[in-house]
């Protein structure tokens, strides 16, 4: 992927679907599996909030990134990209294989709850950079 690599967004509470999905057993093996680490069951949500993250963030999606197949169709498959969430900490960003997903919200996954490792709550901006 070429050009900038990194965005800003706004960290956000959401439903918190994300939670229980990311305990299911076949979900956390696929990560652990195709990502190096157990994932936290949950997400940290980001919303992009200027178009320059926007541009980074299509940018990166149009990348094959790492495919995350589903046992059946009940579930739905995914996408990873990985990340380093402020210079720092290792994680990647799961985009679920849904058409009407908000192009404006990252779900970003990473071993550990970013927002204590990070020090951060709803409102604060932290700062992804895409990795290879």
């Amino acid at each position: 992927m070429a050009g900038d690599r990194r965005l800003t967004g706004v960290v956000f509470s959401d439903l918190g679907r994300a939670a229980s999905f990311m305990e299911i057993d076949w979900v956390v093996d696929s990560l652990e599996q195709a990502l190096g680490f157990k994932p936290f069951p949950g997400t940290l949500n980001v919303k992009l909030d200027t178009p320059e993250a926007e541009t980074v963030w299509r940018a990166a999606r149009s990348a094959e990134g790492i495919r995350i197949g589903a046992p059946d169709q009940s579930f739905c498959s995914a996408r990873c990209f990985r990340v380093r969430i402020e210079g720092n900490w290792p994680g990647a960003v799961i985009l679920p294989a849904v058409a009407d997903y908000p192009g404006d919200k990252l779900e970003v996954i990473a071993p550990l709850r970013l927002k204590d490792a990070l020090k951060i709550q709803d409102g604060a901006r932290v700062t992804i950079e895409f990795v290879d």
